[in-house]
């Protein structure tokens, strides 16, 4: 039996990431592989598109107190995807990397489902890179990473920076994602990026408003378009993350260096 993969997609609030991560899950499971996606964001939209709604985050219902079964924290989504939502803290109070560690060690006395699954995807913000974020892999939930960027410099930015915090911690990038903003040169600029990374693009997903009709109705684009070029695409990101990649400690770069990257 092959060992579950553990991933992280990180990368900048707004990017596209929950949305890569739920098709990505989606197609995993339509190719016949048992899934679970966690879904580590504070505003706990990471799985909708999976389940058709927002379900209760592990959060809300710990602080709730009271008697918690497996069937309050994990809903099954397309193709039987698990699905949980961590949450957050309320704002202002408390960490909520704190809080995904707090809702993994409560999610394993409840439930079975990080355990007899082929993948455990998290869905994780990279914005800050901060102490609380990195306790998924502090913690040896998460084995190795991948980040989504745009061509544009603050999504950049923030991808190097979520480099700087990966290096630091010694845990692998498996690759880049371009998921498209239409940015001039885009492809080149993230293709020479994660080249300087010492890693490589492994995906470019075009602006497509097809992903943004799916999302509208609450559906993946591989359920609710799965004929459609974007659907292929997801696919072949799929059978990446499935395949043996060979990950590698990320070469973050300079900002200067990211500025001219950027101007390309």
């Amino acid at each position: 039996m092959s060992p579950i993969k553990h991933v992280a997609i990180y990368g900048k609030g707004g990017i596209g990431k929950s949305c890569t991560a739920s098709n990505i899950a989606a197609a995993c499971a339509e190719d016949g592989h048992r899934v679970l996606v966690v879904g580590c964001d504070p505003k706990s939209d990471s799985t909708i598109t999976l389940v058709g709604r927002r379900i209760p985050t592990m959060m809300d219902l710990i602080q709730r107190g009271g008697e918690i079964a497996e069937s309050d924290v994990v809903f099954k989504g397309y193709k039987g995807v698990r699905c949980i939502e961590v949450g957050g803290p309320e704002p202002g109070v408390g960490c909520a990397g704190r809080g995904i560690i707090v809702a993994i060690q409560f999610l394993r006395k409840v439930s079975t489902a990080m355990d007899d699954v082929d993948l455990v995807l998290y869905d994780v913000p990279g914005d800050i890179v901060c102490g609380g974020f990195s306790a998924p892999i502090r913690k040896g939930l998460v084995s190795q990473a991948y980040i989504i960027t745009s061509g544009e410099y603050m999504p950049l930015y923030a991808a190097n920076n979520i480099c700087r915090g990966l290096r630091r911690l010694g845990t692998p990038l498996a690759g880049v994602i371009c998921n498209s903003r239409e940015a001039q040169g885009e492809r080149e600029i993230v293709e020479s990026f994660a080249r300087e990374l010492d890693n490589r693009m492994v995906a470019f997903i075009p602006k497509d408003p097809l992903v943004q009709e799916c999302e509208r109705r609450g559906v993946t684009v591989i359920e609710g378009k799965p004929d459609s070029e974007i659907a292929g695409i997801y696919r072949k990101l799929a059978e990446a993350f499935m395949g043996e990649m060979v990950p590698r400690i990320p070469q973050p770069i300079s900002d200067e260096r990211l500025r001219e990257l950027s101007r390309a």
